[in-house]
């Protein structure tokens, strides 16, 4: 989990941006309720269906969306292992800052201790 250059960090860096516009957030926490069609995730935002297409170009790109086929439907899905990796990048540095307050915690409590 460090920042190295690699597959890796490049499709975290990808994921990362793509999540950084409210649009592709929406788009990613209305595809956690099911998969959807363009023109249905298109309905709740007042831009254009080719506007939304682009966005999911980006979110696919990212690898946080799939797309399938289904007759004339082409559906899209959210990709949860792509979350689980985003999830996991995070907790890594979480889980740090709450060894390091636990830490400082327990050094705060040892000092107020003193100064009983």
């Amino acid at each position: 989990m460090d920042a190295t250059p690699g597959p890796k960090n490049d499709r975290l860096d990808r994921a990362f941006v793509a999540l950084g516009d409210p649009v592709r957030r929406a788009i990613i926490a209305r595809l956690s309720r099911g998969e959807a069609t363009v023109n249905e995730l298109a309905e709740p935002f007042a831009i254009t269906k080719q506007a939304i297409s682009r966005h999911i170009s980006v979110l696919e790109a990212a690898g946080l969306i799939t797309r399938s086929r289904d007759g004339q439907r082409r559906p899209c899905h959210l990709d949860p292992r792509a979350l689980e990796e985003l999830t996991a990048w995070i907790d890594t540095y979480r889980l740090e800052a709450e060894r390091r307050f636990r830490t400082l915690d327990a050094v705060l409590a040892a000092q107020m201790e003193q100064v009983k």
